[in-house]
Formats: C-alpha cells, structure tokens, sequence
C-alpha cells in the first residue's frame, strides 16, 4: 500500500517567519552609510592632492570594522573625512521605462584632527550600503585634501538550507553594486537561469524568495552578475575584475510538499504608489476584475442623473497601429438632496493600472481615478501524467513598459513570457507538465518589457526583487504547483 504525504500549505507562512529571524540577527550588525553623520558638500581638490590616506583592511562585507589613517598632513587641524556613496531611482514616466539614475551622496563619516606629526586616525563599521569600490575623502573647509578607495563587499545569505520540496528558500544579498558592470546580479538553479535580482533603490540589497524544486538530494544554486540578459560565464576573464561568483548547496528532503496557497488568495491585500484619487473617489481605491466598488462625490444638482463614465486604453505595440484611450460608462446614479452622488459597479474586465473617472458635470467635467490590480483564477487541473495540459489564468495585467508582462519559470527554470496589452489584461497561459512524478513549481514573475536604456539589458526575464524594487507599479507575483503522476494516459488527468 502506497501513502501520500500531505501538502503542507501553512508550512511555507512558518518558514517565512524563521528566515525573518535569521536575517533580522545579521542585519543588527550594520547600519545605513546615512548613520555615519549628516550629508555634506564636497569640496574641490586645489593645487594637488596634500597627504595620504589609508584603509586597513582596504575591504569589508556590511558590519565589519576598519581604519582609516592619515600621514603628511598640516599638523593640528581638524578635517572631515566623507564616504562617498549615491542615491539610486528608476528614470520611469507614467508608462515609459528609461533606465536607472544614481546621484553622488556624501556623508561626514567624522570630524578627526591631526596630531603635531600630521598623523590622523578612525575606526568605522563598514556601513550597509551599495557594494564595490567607494571614496573615502578628507576634506579641510572647502578643500579636498586627499582620498582613498575602499571596498563593500558583496554577500549572499540564504535559508533555510533544507526542507521538503516547495520549501521557500529566501536570499538576502548586500553589497550589489550601482555601476554597470556590478549591478546585475542573476540565480541559476541546477544550472538553469532563473531570474535577476535588482538593488536600485535599496541601496545595494535584494531579498527574494524562491522554492525549493527537484528530486530528493542536493541541488546547486548560484548567483553571478549579467548586464545583457543572460549570466556571464567567464567573469574571470573580463575586463571588470573582482566580480565574485557564488555558490550554494540546497538538500530536497522527504516529506510532504509545502504547497503555495491558493490561487485567487494570492491577490495583494495592500498596493502601493496608488494615484491620486481626485474629486472622484473609489472605494477600494483598488480592486481586481469583477470585484466591487462605489464611487462617489459632490457639488452635483439635487435629484439629476448622471452617468459615470471609465477610461481605459486599446491597442498594442506590435501591430504599427499603436493605442488610444476611450471612455464607457460603467454606472449611473442620481445626486441626493445635498448633491452627493454614489455610483456602484462591478470592477470591469480590464487592463491592470490606473483607470480614469468622470462624470460631466455642465460644461465641466468631475474626475477621479481607480486602480485595477492583478488577480490569479483556479487552475482546474492541477493533477495529471507528463504531458498533461493545463491553463493559468490571470486578470487586471497591465500595459505600461513595466508593468505589461509576466515571465513564466517552471521548477526554477525560466522559459518564456507573456504579454497583456493587446488582450485587455487577461492573460491565459496554456501549459503542459513535465518532469518526474512528484510536485512541481510554476512562478510568475513581473518585469520589465522594454525601455531605453542601452548600458544594461535586463529587459523580458523576470525580476526576483520586485516586490521591493520594481521601476514603477507595485506588482504582484504568482505561485501554483502542478503534481506529475506516474505512468497513466493523459486523458486520465484529473482536478484536485
């Protein structure tokens, strides 16, 4: 007789909570470069540099301490030594992606004066910050006197570092880079490329959750860098030195699988960056397709109708026809003896993003705005032999360069994306399961379709880090799993 272990659905929430744990007792060990001290301006170099600085160790992972010194300089002044980082933001319009922007940012690390032989000396902690080379700078008034280099080195943690297949495995990396050549940073598990992780805003830190995939037994999970597209696989032999590659062991253990929840309750409970909402005003101010919402607002005649009308825009990139915006309406209400008008309606079946509201009003018009978020339906079948067809899908994905298209990676192996626009935001992903007999893993990840940057190209694979990171919407990510049974006809294959 043959058992089943039980999906464990609760396990992955408990797990999480652990890895929460463990990060929060090393992130304790370092602080923002912004803790050093207040920012400050930078002054220019005259007439030569004037001394010499050194850092012992030149190099350091966040947390670790080390030391500045200085020699040959005037005697029995006091000097500002400044660590010199940037401020990192995505260059977006409202639906355009341009790149990624860094600002220099300098921050007094400590006032320190010289003795009667010129000699200065301070210890620091390596602050948590944008990883590879920074300038440390000493500064008399307005005069840069003289620099050293000094390097945050990158780390990757992970855990746990073993558990049953599904387990989530979260990565906290510190230390990525802002120059091009150190700022993208890609896993591959057991050799097949999974996906890339971003620092821009977060100063240098990715953290991300994958799920544990494969047979029982070890499985190699690595991150390297690369701009252009793919992992580069000879970093050693590039013009860019000192570009680390890292390598980890994951153990798939025995025992009952740990299971995503449900489809549609992976929804987003909250969204971020939500517009403005006007002189309209929605509630929810989010919702996805086919969910309630009321709309409301004042200033309108007393017993009068009115119709809410919904913005929302056709077309798509490909065909050379382009797009355009247009108008329906969704509701109709009439105002209440103070003016105030209500409208209720259900979400339409529409492109994810910000729709606009209005209602004429006279010669004017009343506006407001409400945001479509992305949502996942049932999938029917998700039980069945190799070859076993099946569908995800999706409502509510948006247009804009950043927000229209999911990337489809099965059992941590990317293969492929999928596009929203030309079809108002549902999406239907028709799949075939493939693998050994046994539990395996179907992620959706956001990214970012197309834009104008040029130096990097990270464009149509998913992005790890886009909950925290994402260039424009806050944009969810979707997680099913498919059983592969043994032997069997296709046609057998059933729902769970």
């Amino acid at each position: 007789m043959t058992t089943r272990s039980r999906p464990l659905v609760g396990l992955a929430s408990a797990l999480l909570a652990l890895v929460v744990v463990v990060f929060a007792s090393y992130a304790a060990l370092a602080a923002p470069a912004s803790a050093f001290g207040p920012l400050v301006k930078l002054g220019q170099a005259r007439d030569g540099y004037v001394g010499a600085l050194t850092a012992i160790p030149d190099h350091g992972k966040a947390g670790t301490p080390f030391t500045i010194k200085g020699e040959k300089l005037p005697p029995n002044q006091e000097f500002q030594l400044i660590w010199r980082t940037v401020e990192g933001r995505w260059k977006v319009t409202e639906t355009e992606y341009k790149g990624r922007e860094f600002v220099p940012t300098d921050y007094q690390m400590a006032k320190v004066k010289s003795d009667a032989q010129g000699r200065i000396s301070a210890s620091f902690t390596t602050p948590d910050d944008f990883g590879f080379e920074h300038d440390i700078i000493l500064q008399l008034g307005d005069r840069v006197m003289t620099q050293v280099a000094y390097d945050v080195d990158m780390t990757v943690d992970y855990a746990p570092k073993n558990g049953p297949v599904g387990t989530p495995i979260t990565f906290k990396v510190k230390g990525i880079g802002w120059r091009s050549l150190y700022n993208s940073w890609e896993l591959l598990y057991d050799n097949n490329f999974t996906g890339w992780m971003s620092a821009v805003t977060t100063r240098g830190e990715a953290t991300f959750t994958i799920p544990a995939t494969g047979n029982v037994g070890d499985h190699v999970i690595q991150v390297t860098h690369g701009a252009l597209t793919f992992p580069y696989q000879n970093p050693e032999q590039n013009p860019a030195q000192g570009r680390p590659r890292f390598s980890f062991m994951f153990t798939v253990t025995p025992g009952a699988p740990v299971l995503p929840v449900k489809p549609e309750q992976q929804a987003q409970k909250d969204v971020k960056r939500l517009p403005a909402p006007g002189e309209l005003v929605s509630s929810p101010h989010f919702s996805g397709v086919g969910e309630p919402v009321k709309v409301s607002g004042n200033g309108f005649k007393p017993g009068d109708t009115y119709k809410l009308n919904w913005t929302r825009v056709i077309g798509n990139r490909m065909s050379g026809q382009g797009w355009e915006g247009i108008s329906l309406p969704v509701a109709e209400a009439k105002a209440d003896a103070q003016g105030r008008v209500e409208f209720s309606f259900k979400t339409p079946d529409d492109l994810g993003g910000t729709h606009g509201l209005w209602v004429q009003k006279g010669v004017g018009k009343t506006i407001g705005t409400h945001f479509i978020k992305a949502t996942a339906l049932p999938v029917e079948v998700t039980r069945g032999p190799v070859g076993t067809k099946f569908t995800i899908h999706l409502k509510g994905v948006g247009w804009t360069e950043t927000g229209n298209i999911m990337h489809v990676v099965y059992d941590n192996s990317y293969n492929g994306y999928v596009c929203a626009f030309n079809s108002q935001g549902d999406v239907q992903i028709n799949m075939q399961a493939t693998g050994a007999p046994g539990w395996h893993f179907i992620d959706l990840y956001p990214g970012i379709y197309k834009g104008t940057e040029a130096e990097l190209d990270n464009f149509r694979i998913p992005q790890l880090t886009y909950a925290a990171d994402h260039p424009n919407e806050d944009l969810p990510a979707f997680h099913f799993a498919f059983e592969v049974t043994a032997g069997g006809q296709v046609k057998q294959a059933q729902a769970r």
